[in-house]
């Protein structure tokens, strides 16, 4: 059965765009559009769409305030469309932590050069979200906090984490329980350019740790984080006796840049058995082939569980390929690893 999509923009050639785009995917379907969020807030009720496109900027209602009233009365699968500008930027992932599944960016005036482009992503993501469980996901109870007052590991020791769909909210739930005293950590989530800063610069007013975007060569210290830059691969690399990010160009990997397989990879052959890896939600298998090496290298690895990861797609696959020493549910990461880290 073709799942069935409602998009809402303001734009009567955005709208036609989506519709087209989308309605050539023989697995899906526009069963219709909106020009607003009062317009669409009907045609939810009317024509009950498994999945939503979502437009921030419009007139009524901005699209920030409807995914919140959404996210909280009828919890749904949503797929923001953004600008790529600053504001835009902000704005997405906004919008990922109050809910949505994920994010494309929004075609320009000259689309028609990269519309298969364009229309190859937005179908992946519309068939992700349409897997996705963010229904259950909106009327799941909160989780007690549960406090960790230290992630202290040896000298040497180091995190890393990957993360695609649903690894805005998933890293963000990991990081903010981190404790000051933990090991760097590295970390490549799936994101394009202009994206990953803000990102960063996010995270870094939320959380205890620093946060940042990896630079070519920049040191990489305890309590600090280093988010993979969108659009290149993040290695890490030791000289000196030190461990330092790289920041690589090159070909996607594992259909990926930046990759989590690279940054895995990387940390297996530097860090082996000091380091802890750990895999989030996300489609797709990226992540898993580096995870086995980074697991036969000695590391402590693990994956996100079914029950709590937006999109079971990553995690299932390096869990299957027993590249996972245990899974564990979002809001039990950070203890796992800060227990894994008092064992090294």
């Amino acid at each position: 059965m073709s799942i069935k999509v409602l998009v809402v923009d303001d734009s009567a050639l955005i709208r036609s765009i989506l519709s087209k785009v989308l309605n050539n995917d023989a697995g899906i379907k526009v069963v219709g559009t909106a020009k607003d969020p009062i317009d669409a807030r009907q045609k939810i009720k009317d024509l009950k769409p498994d999945v939503l496109t979502l437009d921030i900027e419009m007139p009524n209602m901005n699209g920030l305030d409807f995914l919140d009233k959404l996210m909280r009365l009828k919890p749904m699968p949503v797929v923001m469309v953004s600008t790529l500008t600053q504001k835009g930027a902000e704005e997405t992932l906004l919008a990922l932590e109050l809910g949505a599944v994920d994010f494309v960016a929004k075609p320009n005036a000259n689309i028609s050069s990269g519309l298969d482009e364009f229309g190859a992503d937005v179908c992946k993501k519309v068939h992700a979200a349409a897997k996705s469980s963010a229904r259950s996901r909106g009327m799941r109870a909160p989780t007690p906090k549960v406090t960790i007052h230290t992630a202290k590991g040896p000298s040497g020791s180091l995190i890393a984490i990957g993360a695609s769909t649903g690894g805005v909210e998933a890293i963000r739930e990991v990081l903010v329980s981190m404790p000051v005293d933990c090991p760097p950590i590295v970390i490549t989530q799936h994101m394009p350019k202009g994206f990953t800063e803000r990102f960063a610069n996010r995270l870094n007013d939320l959380c205890a740790i620093k946060v940042q975007e990896a630079g070519d060569r920049m040191l990489i210290e305890k309590g600090t984080a280093y988010i993979a830059k969108g659009g290149q691969h993040l290695t890490i690399e030791k000289s000196s006796g030190q461990l330092k990010c790289r920041i690589e160009e090159g070909e996607d990997v594992s259909g990926h840049k930046p990759s989590v397989d690279v940054l895995f990879g990387s940390v297996a052959k530097v860090v082996g058995k000091m380091a802890i890896g750990v895999i989030l939600t996300g489609m797709g298998k990226d992540g898993a082939i580096g995870l086995k090496q980074m697991r036969e290298t000695g590391s402590h690895t693990i994956g996100q569980s079914e029950t709590s990861a937006l999109v079971y797609g990553m995690p299932k696959v390096a869990f299957e390929t027993g590249a996972v020493v245990e899974q564990a549910p979002i809001e039990a990461v950070a203890g796992r690893i800060s227990s894994a880290l008092a064992k090294l």
